[in-house]
């Protein structure tokens, strides 16, 4: 068999073993296993140990169970519900202020978890019950924050912006950067949508009788200052060269564990375990679907599938941007079934080196690749925020949540668009702080 015709038999295989519903980490393996032993003979797996220790041995990883601890301090507290509070205060008297109100309080609170999941439940509790209260359908209520949680994987810190940085040896603070102007572009692009539609709709705005203060517009703004505070601290001494993204993802972790115990009175031992317990688990299945996946590639890289699909690739004659467009296609569909994770370590070691041969940045291609990423998440059959909605509001049907979210998921196409005509979006703020890249 040629080496083009053992990658076509090991993506069918790894296929078909996801599918069973194997753990994402143990299929990899299994696989990278079963064909260096078969293609490379049994002496190549006496490597293997050393191949899957080396893909834990990096300082860099550090920063993921930190960024992780940090976003399970912050989920678990009020913080989300008291950010959407200070947003409706202040919005709650614009047409569609509050579906701005939920979409932004997603944007800042994905900023501050860095966890999807997380952002859809601790603002969709709040928010989708007074959406639906105030006359908006349980389609947009819900298919809003479902698309707001998504932001979660793109703007910084991210933890799918490190595990790609890790798994391409890209710049993670470069990563960063880039990951926030598009970010940013998309959140605006979701509430500008969100306020056409409501006043196309004509939805119920404001509440009969609702009125704040200004002083209650302000009182707010003590409890999530220091919250947003930290992560403006983050992100300035990771591009100012000050710390390293493990360094200030540590100091991040212990600040977030000092605010919820200071602001929000958790003092409850089994609470704080609880948090350390959920970062631990969620730590450990990242860390093992990386090193997996570092065996994994180890194995294309050996049986020259890797080295021959690029080569095949760059003799093809045809358009580098209708290439580009099965590829998003092909991330948009494994997206579809694969956690970003997963698509990530599987698919970006294998995509970047074609990615790069038709003139397309490594930079710019972690941010298409992880909007691809971000509609996945609310598009079945895994679809992970779908189901947290669900989860809040159990009597809304899973369809009516996807077609609440399917303008958003629009929203995000146009986004890779324009990505696409100008990549500046994603690569003038890390050029101007950082220089141009190497």
């Amino acid at each position: 068999m040629s080496e083009l015709q053992i990658g076509a038999l090991i993506a069918v295989v790894t296929v078909v073993i996801l599918l069973t519903g194997a753990p994402v980490a143990f299929s990899l393996g299994i696989v990278a296993l079963a064909f260096l032993a078969i293609f490379d003979g049994l002496g190549s797996l006496s490597f293997v140990a050393d191949i899957f220790y080396g893909g834990l041995d990096s300082f860099s990883l550090l920063s993921i169970p930190m960024f992780i601890l940090m976003g399970a301090a912050i989920a678990s507290s009020r913080a989300g519900a008291d950010l959407y509070e200070a947003l409706d205060r202040w919005l709650y008297r614009v047409p569609g202020g509050l579906m701005a109100s939920n979409l932004g309080a997603c944007a800042i609170f994905a900023a501050l978890s860095g966890s999807s999941p997380a952002t859809c439940a601790a603002i969709g509790k709040m928010g989708i019950p007074e959406m639906r209260k105030r006359g908006y359908p349980d389609s947009v209520a819900t298919g809003s924050i479902a698309a707001g949680g998504t932001l979660g994987i793109l703007i910084p810190p991210s933890i799918t912006m490190i595990v790609y940085g890790i798994a391409t040896e890209t710049s993670i603070g470069r990563l960063f950067l880039a990951g926030l102007m598009p970010g940013l572009m998309l959140t605006g692009l979701f509430i500008l949508w969100g306020l056409y539609s409501a006043r196309r709709h004509g939805y119920q705005f404001i509440e009969p009788g609702l009125r704040y203060s200004l002083k209650q517009k302000v009182e707010m703004l003590p409890k999530v200052g220091p919250f947003l505070a930290i992560i403006v601290g983050i992100l300035w001494v990771l591009y100012g060269g000050v710390a390293t993204p493990s360094e200030a993802a540590g100091v991040g972790a212990m600040f977030c564990l000092l605010l919820v115990v200071i602001i929000y009175k958790m003092r409850d031992r089994k609470a704080i375990w609880r948090i350390f317990q959920d970062s631990m688990r969620e730590s450990v299945m990242i860390l093992m679907i990386i090193a997996a996946a570092d065996l994994f590639s180890y194995m294309m890289s050996v049986l020259f599938i890797t080295q021959s699909l690029a080569i095949w690739v760059g003799d093809l004659e045809i358009n580098r941007w209708l290439l580009m467009g099965c590829i998003n296609l092909f991330l948009l569909v494994a997206g579809f079934f694969l956690p970003p994770v997963a698509v990530i370590l599987m698919a970006a070691p294998t995509l970047l080196p074609i990615v790069e041969s038709l003139g397309f940045d490594a930079i710019w291609f972690a941010v298409v690749l992880t909007i691809n990423m971000e509609i996945g998440l609310i598009t079945p059959p895994v679809g992970l925020n779908l189901y947290v909605i669900n989860g809040i509001v159990p009597e809304v049907k899973l369809q009516t949540i996807l077609l609440g979210a399917l303008p958003f998921m629009l929203c995000m196409v146009l986004g890779i668009v324009l990505l696409c005509i100008f990549p500046e979006i994603a690569l003038w703020l890390p050029t101007y702080l950082m220089g141009p890249g190497i």
